[in-house]
């Protein structure tokens, strides 16, 4: 069937590109996925998209493709906190294994996934393989208290490859997108996301409450999302799609600064991490009062 027809929709600049609908955005992301589409198409799609910007509508069909595709986790009876780890550390140390190990700490069960998306930053799978937390190869139920790491191509082949995508145009994708809004669990999960700049903080919360998603939306470090160490960031929850403010953003720095690492290097980074489980440095104020907030979400599911 091809796409082109889609193309022709999404195509016609910022101002004069027309939304597609749900069903549609579904379809065409499906063929995209399927690999029934040409590369060149695959291009036209990537660099329209990012030109016109995805409405709600669109991303939740994006999300209604990649789901039917997707290996889905199998659910132990307990709800799963879903960490999705995409951006890694530039600036500042990678700190999402620590949100998750908390977690686990308090009897959560969590699951980490991500992929590299460039050469340039340290990502997900370096730090977790520092503390010890091996990638899954294959698909599993998560236990309480178990931090669970599944690379992207584990759980979608298909949204791997379409991530990849970045790496020969150099833009972002719906892709990047949707790895921060997706469930990848058959029971119930609680979905931790994070934006970078604001326009996006109103398209992804549009889409938890389209999608009617359990959710919780900050602003996080450097794309990840986990809090900024430095500062307490605004966080709204989202329960069946319903928006709360759990969290206001405090202006400026914490008083108290943490002793993060000087570096962004995975060794330094777990170092810092293993120090904090230990109890030899505190817990950063605001990652603390992020899992305050998701441990009161997940009593609500």
């Amino acid at each position: 069937m091809g796409i082109s027809h889609y193309i022709k929709e999404i195509g016609r600049g910022k101002d004069g590109a027309r939304p597609l609908s749900r069903e549609q955005a579904t379809d065409l992301l499906g063929q995209v996925l399927d690999g029934t589409v040409t590369d060149l198409e695959v291009g036209a799609f990537c660099l329209a998209m990012r030109i016109k910007g995805e409405t709600p509508d669109e991303m939740a069909g994006f999300l209604d493709a990649v789901r039917s595709r997707m290996n889905l986790v199998p659910g132990s009876g307990q709800p799963v906190v879903v960490l999705p780890s995409y951006n890694g550390a530039r600036k500042l140390p990678l700190l999402t294994p620590l949100l998750a190990m908390l977690l686990a700490r308090e009897g959560l069960a969590v699951l980490i996934h991500g992929t590299p998306t460039e050469n340039s930053r340290i990502f997900i799978s370096e730090v977790l393989e520092a503390v010890n937390i091996r990638a899954r190869a294959a698909i599993e139920c998560i236990a309480p208290s178990e931090v669970a790491y599944l690379p992207t191509e584990v759980l979608c082949p298909a949204l791997k490859r379409l991530l990849d995508v970045r790496r020969v145009v150099g833009l972002r994708n719906p892709a990047h997108s949707l790895v921060k809004l997706m469930n990848p669990c058959i029971g119930k999960a609680l979905i931790v996301s994070s934006y970078t700049h604001p326009e996006y903080a109103v398209s992804m919360a549009q889409t938890f409450e389209l999608t009617h998603t359990n959710a919780l939306l900050l602003r996080g470090t450097e794309g990840e999302v986990v809090a900024d160490a430095r500062r307490m960031p605004q966080m709204d929850a989202f329960i069946n799609g319903q928006r709360q403010r759990l969290q206001e953003a405090q202006a400026g720095t914490l008083k108290d600064l943490p002793d993060l690492p000087k570096t962004t290097d995975a060794a330094s980074t777990a170092a810092y991490i293993r120090s904090v489980m230990a109890g030899q440095h505190p817990v950063p104020a605001s990652i603390a009062m992020q899992v305050e907030h998701i441990l009161r979400l997940v009593k609500q599911l």
